[in-house]
């Protein structure tokens, strides 16, 4: 696989140092330079700290770190940075011009096989590949402040970028550990960006209107548990920078952007920002001293959430990105639990359509009018389609019988030949939401008929197994709410019915939604510092995902009141008192210890009187005893003419191993 081993980076501010070490934690060896002497020893010292915070929260050794540091070179000249590498990334100022001079000086000191990558987070690539030798080789890589810590880069190809290098552009990403999106047609500001430009043009124009106050907004936006305000987000970034970007897109997509006058003035008084001490606020000690407020009454989240559709849909249409990419590509790059097409999934055309013709008559911008699949009624379809790459992928794969799309937060394997493993992978603590349920449905309906299958093992990735629901997920109403409740509901309940043995491995955090997918398995085990519980009261909820009625029907009434009304969080010792864990074994070895059980009890049960049985013992509990008999007594004549009922007993009487075949 393409891998080169030495990268250069041209800039060494705050984005460039921050990309150097990103590609030197990877293993690269890494040329650094910077026109300005300072800028590199400040590098150094932002390197180092950056380093040392690494070591702290260990996450990497001290040792290692040392290595990574001297994988580094920070060199006077563009020349002795770009020798010997097989990449070379550009992350000076936002300047178009300055930008074209690196390359022009980049496509002279660099062979034709070398990428030439940008940083931009504005500018088209066609643009600054213009007039070169060997536009070919020139993409984009935008990566996202702090690169150290954000998973997030855009891959942008240019009119006249190769397939060969983007796709290695592509793979170079993920080789050091960022999550890539393809950007597969050249436009200002790209996926994420672009998104948001609508909303910076939006609250310019509030304000200019007298609709409401900077600190009324951002008294709402917080209230709707975002951690900053958009006028305190643009503070904090420097009001010149958002100038810069609106007079960029009103020159390549809208005359739009150029009806902003407000944060012009803002620059011309040196009203900055953070940067300057002042802006929308005053800012001491790095914080904006944002006055107390009542959050304005007259916008609506979804005056926001609907630009960020309507453009997400207007990149779809224009073949820049897809649905899967745009959505991740906000998520990941915004730091946010949901992106556009979440949002367009959970709400109607006709909703959408309204919202948007309100904002386009109040502001008078064509920016805010509904895109077109918009205006014909065709949000559902343009936000489910694929682009032909993605459909030409999955046909290959249905062709040769895999799966089209790999699972992104669940991680599935086989630690033995009939038993699989369902790991959630969703932050540390690995939260439920949306996809996590239904990449589970997908698994669960997928296994039911795999015969060589006898024990499913459910838990986490890590050390917890679930601290529950991922309550910052966009839902649009009460009924939205309800149907997520619902879904929940569905899924867990497969694991009561699908005909394999399901074991929860209770870890660590076993909270809430975490709780309940446990209770919803035929056995649980436990390690040693579990910690379970039902928390949802005291977030003015109730258990949602069926944990109000399995519970009770576990323990008892009384039992099941003390779990969810106080809100308690319980250890492994108390739950083994109430019988729902089986077995508890030590942090350490929890892991391997379930999956020796799981072994053990597929290799020695017989999978048709197992299913059975579940279905009996679920089935009975909400039946009439007599009925329940009645059941019982068909499930034994339907397992008496099984293959392997007559296994169980010749090896009973011959005092061997059963070997049963689920028939």
């Amino acid at each position: 696989m393409y891998m080169p081993e030495k990268a250069a980076v041209i800039g060494a501010g705050t984005m460039g140092h921050g990309i150097a070490e990103v590609f030197a934690l990877a293993g690269y060896h890494v040329g650094l330079t910077d026109a300005y002497p300072e800028a590199l020893e400040k590098a150094k010292v932002s390197i180092r700290d950056s380093l040392s915070r690494l070591v702290k929260s260990s996450k990497i050794t001290q040792e290692a770190a040392e290595q990574v540091f001297s994988r580094i070179s920070f060199v006077g000249t563009v020349r002795e940075a770009v020798e010997g590498a097989s990449i070379v990334i550009e992350a000076v100022p936002e300047i178009e011009e300055l930008k074209k001079k690196v390359f022009s000086q980049l496509d002279e000191l660099t062979g034709s096989s070398v990428i030439l990558a940008s940083n931009t987070s504005n500018i088209r690539i066609t643009s600054i590949a213009e007039g070169l030798r060997h536009p070919e080789r020139v993409v984009g890589m935008h990566f996202f402040n702090p690169p150290v810590v954000l998973k997030l880069v855009e891959v942008i190809k240019g009119e006249k970028t190769s397939d060969e290098a983007f796709e290695n552009a592509y793979r170079i990403v993920e080789k050091i550990g960022k999550t890539p999106i393809r950007v597969m047609k050249d436009t200002p500001g790209f996926v994420v960006n672009r998104v948001n430009a609508p909303e910076s043009l939006f609250f310019c124009l509030l304000l200019e209107k007298g609709m409401a106050k900077p600190e009324e907004v951002d008294a709402f936006a917080r209230g709707q548990g975002l951690p900053m305000g958009p006028y305190e987000l643009m503070d904090y970034v420097g009001i010149d920078t958002v100038v810069h970007s609106l007079d960029y897109y009103a020159r390549t997509l809208s005359p739009d952007y150029g009806k902003c006058r407000l944060f012009h003035s803002m620059v011309e008084k040196g009203m900055l920002g953070a940067k300057t001490g002042r802006g929308f606020y005053e800012w001491k000690d790095h914080r904006a001293q944002v006055p107390k407020a009542k959050p304005a009454e007259n916008i609506d989240l979804l005056d926001v959430l609907a630009l960020e559709v309507n453009e997400a849909v207007k990149l779809i249409e224009d073949a820049i990105s897809s649905p899967e990419d745009i959505e991740a590509g906000v998520k990941l790059g915004m730091n946010r639990p949901f992106g556009p097409i979440s949002v367009a999934s959970s709400l109607t055309n006709a909703e959408i359509r309204a919202k948007l013709q309100k904002l386009h008559e109040t502001f008078g911008v064509d920016v805010f009018a509904p895109a077109k699949s918009i205006a014909e009624g065709r949000l559902r379809e343009i936000i489910q389609s694929k682009p032909a790459a993605q459909e030409k992928k999955e046909e290959r794969a249905e062709a040769g019988g895999g799966v089209g799309t790999a699972a992104k937060y669940l991680k599935v394997d086989r630690p033995s030949s009939r038993v699989a493993r369902i790991m959630i992978s969703n932050t540390r603590n690995n939260l439920i939401n949306h996809e996590v349920l239904t990449e589970l449905e997908e698994e669960l309906n997928r296994l039911w008929n795999d015969r060589e299958v006898v024990s499913i093992i459910i838990t986490g990735e890590g050390k917890n197994t679930s601290a529950g629901a991922q309550l910052t997920q966009y839902f649009s109403g009460p009924v939205d709410f309800m149907e997520a409740s619902r879904k929940g509901e569905r899924v867990y309940k497969l694991l009561q019915e699908i005909p394999k043995i399901t074991i929860a491995e209770m870890k660590g955090y076993t909270l809430g939604g975490g709780f309940e997918l446990s209770l919803s398995c035929d056995l649980r085990v436990a390690s040693e510092d579990l910690v379970a519980g039902f928390p949802e009261v005291t977030l003015g909820l109730v258990p949602g995902w069926s944990g109000s009625q399995r519970l009770a029907r576990l323990v008892g009434i009384s039992r099941a009141m003390q779990y969810i009304l106080t809100g308690d969080r319980r250890g492994a010792s108390e739950l083994v008192a109430d019988g729902l864990i089986y077995r508890v074994f030590p942090p350490e070895s929890v892991d391997e210890e379930t999956v020796k059980l799981a072994s053990e009890l597929a290799s020695r049960v017989s999978p048709v009187a197992a299913a059975a049985a579940k279905r009996l013992v679920n089935r009975g509990a909400d039946v009439a005893y007599d009925s329940g008999l009645e059941m019982e007594a068909m499930a034994m004549g339907m397992l008496y003419g099984t293959e392997d009922l007559k296994e169980g007993i010749s090896a009973f009487l011959q005092k061997r191993k059963p070997e049963f075949k689920g028939r």
